[in-house]
């Protein structure tokens, strides 16, 4: 799958992960994008300002090129990519320092009542 917005770096095809996109930055950090983390990412490009989003996007790089190693995961507690060395962020573990929230304003059903 193509993400436009990372199109500008090396990537790479990982065989023991094909399902995740596998990016290398031009200094040897490398980084995975999973497809929830991606489908995630354009919801808040949805909700927000193109700048917003930016912020967003550089923030990640940021996040790579201090780290090397990194996983954008829908659920850390279930990542689908399978390595080991890297860290393992959701999308809030990048939007939240940035204070880019997406309020959630989903409810229970009142079928009950």
């Amino acid at each position: 799958m193509i993400y436009e917005e990372f199109e500008q770096y090396k990537l790479e095809m990982d065989k023991n992960n094909p399902f995740c996109n596998h990016y290398i930055l031009e200094n040897g950090e490398d980084f995975y994008i999973e497809p929830v983390f991606y489908t995630q990412l354009k919801g808040f490009k949805e909700r927000h300002t193109e700048q917003d989003y930016k912020r967003i996007i550089n923030h990640m790089i940021e996040i790579v090129k201090k780290n090397k190693k990194v996983v954008f995961v829908g659920n850390f507690e279930f990542p689908q990519t399978e390595v080991e060395g890297y860290i393992f962020l959701e999308v809030t573990d990048v939007t939240d320092p940035l204070q880019i929230f997406v309020e959630d304003k989903s409810r229970g059903s009142d079928y009950g009542d």
